[in-house]
């Protein structure tokens, strides 16, 4: 069963160990042959971030969760998921709001990314 939180203010938990696995940016995330991820790589692309230079996507998918807070926590018995939105600095000078969600497995304490995509900014 799947429990869904929602916090005011809260940093994801270790969020200066967050590991974004670069087959997550290469394969998926800036990936415009994936079935799925091309639309995520569509926009990330347009935004100037370049798959040759993966790392600076990196950086930015790391700094999200200790820029944001975490909106929204879901439990489940495999572990809990981190839901962030927010802005983030791309490399076109643009600061578009995307959602990052973090996976962190039961027993384990290091925030893995599972996706990103662009949201609209509540107001």
């Amino acid at each position: 069963m799947l429990l869904t939180k929602r916090f005011d203010t809260m940093k994801l938990p270790n969020a200066d160990h967050a590991l974004v696995p670069e087959a997550k940016v290469l394969e998926y995330l800036l990936a415009e042959a994936h079935p799925r991820g091309r639309y995520k790589a569509a926009f990330f692309l347009s935004l100037g971030f370049e798959r040759r230079e993966w790392r600076k996507f990196d950086t930015v998918l790391t700094r999200h969760p200790a820029e944001h807070d975490v909106c929204r926590v879901e439990d489940s018995r495999f572990g809990k998921r981190y839901v962030i939105d927010g802005p983030i600095d791309a490399p076109d000078g643009s600061r578009p709001g995307i959602r990052t969600v973090w996976f962190v497995e039961t027993g384990g304490d290091i925030p893995v990314l599972v996706t990103a995509y662009p949201v609209k900014e509540r107001r």
